[in-house]
C-alpha cells in the first residue's frame, strides 16, 4: 500500500495492473472496511476480467490520515461527490467501473448519478433506512463499547480504529439519518447497474433493490439475489459474485 493527498488527506491505495484498453475498476470498500479488508478479491476481479484495478481507504479507515471531525449524514454524499472524484482526477481515470460494498456501494450509486461511469457493481447497498438497518448497528456498537475484543480485532485493520467504527455507527444512529434517500441520485443514473444482495444480509433487505429498481428509470438493473447468503457477498458466495460481475462486465463491453 502506498499514500497521496487527496482532498487536503492522506489517502492509502492500491493499484492493481491490467489491459489499458480496458475501463479501471475501483472498489469502494463498506463502513467497516479498508484497502487491505477487500483481501484478495479485487485481484480476483482483476485477474478474471483483465481490467486495471485501484482500491483505497476512505479518510478515518485503514492507513489512511483520521477524521478531522465527527462524520455528517451526508457523509457518503461528500465521499461521491468531492472525495471520488478527487481521486479519479489524480490517477487520469475516466469513466471507471465502481465497484462498491455496503456504504461503498451508495457512495458509487451517488456518484454515478453525478458523473460519467462505465458501470455499476453495488454489493449489499442502501438507498434507504430500514430498521434492521439501525437495530443491526446500534447492537455490534453496544458490542464494541462492551468488548475490548472487538476493538482490538478491528485496531489490527485500521490505525484509528474509533474513526472507523464509531466514525460509521453514530453517522447512521443519528435521528436525522433516518430520512437518508438515494432516490434522485439513483434516478440520474444512465451506467449499466449490477445489484447484488444476500436473502440474509442482516443490514439490509430485498426492499433495497426494489427501490433502486424503481428509481432506476434510465439504466439497465440486473439483479443477483443470493441465498445462505449474508452482508458480504463477496465473502460469502465468492464464486457466484465472480461470474456475476466477469459476465456482467462483459455484456456491458460487447
Amino acid at each position: 500500500m502506498v499514500e497521496c493527498l487527496i482532498a487536503g488527506s492522506a489517502i492509502e491505495y492500491r493499484m492493481i495492473p491490467g489491459d489499458a484498453a480496458k475501463p479501471w475498476l475501483v472498489f469502494l470498500h463498506e463502513g467497516l472496511g479498508s484497502a487491505a479488508l477487500w483481501r484478495d478479491f479485487p485481484d480476483q476481479v482483476a485477474r478474471q476480467t483483465g481490467c486495471r484495478a485501484l482500491l483505497y481507504s476512505r479518510v478515518g479507515y485503514g492507513r489512511s490520515a483520521p477524521l478531522t471531525g465527527s462524520r455528517t449524514t451526508a457523509f457518503m454524499h461528500d465521499e461521491a461527490r468531492v472525495v471520488l472524484p478527487a481521486l479519479l482526477d489524480r490517477f487520469a481515470i475516466e469513466t471507471p467501473v465502481l465497484i462498491g460494498h455496503s456504504d461503498g456501494a451508495s457512495i458509487a450509486l451517488i456518484h454515478a448519478g453525478h458523473a460519467p461511469v462505465t458501470a455499476v457493481v453495488a454489493m449489499a447497498p442502501h438507498v434507504m433506512v430500514e430498521a434492521v438497518s439501525v437495530e443491526s448497528i446500534a447492537k455490534i456498537r453496544a458490542a464494541y463499547l462492551a468488548s475490548p475484543e472487538l476493538k482490538s480485532r478491528l485496531a489490527k485493520h485500521h490505525d484509528h480504529v474509533d474513526d472507523a467504527f464509531l466514525g460509521w455507527a453514530d453517522a447512521w444512529l443519528q435521528p436525522s439519518f433516518r430520512s437518508w434517500r438515494l432516490d434522485a441520485d439513483v434516478a440520474a443514473i444512465t451506467a449499466p447497474l449490477l445489484l447484488i444482495q444476500g436473502t440474509d444480509d442482516e443490514y439490509g433487505t430485498l426492499a433495497q433493490l426494489d427501490e433502486i429498481e424503481a428509481s432506476a428509470t434510465r439504466a439497465s438493473v440486473q439483479c443477483v439475489v443470493l441465498s445462505a447468503c449474508g452482508h458480504s457477498p463477496h465473502r460469502d458466495q465468492p464464486a457466484a459474485v465472480l461470474d456475476a460481475i466477469a459476465g456482467f462486465l462483459a455484456r456491458v463491453a460487447s
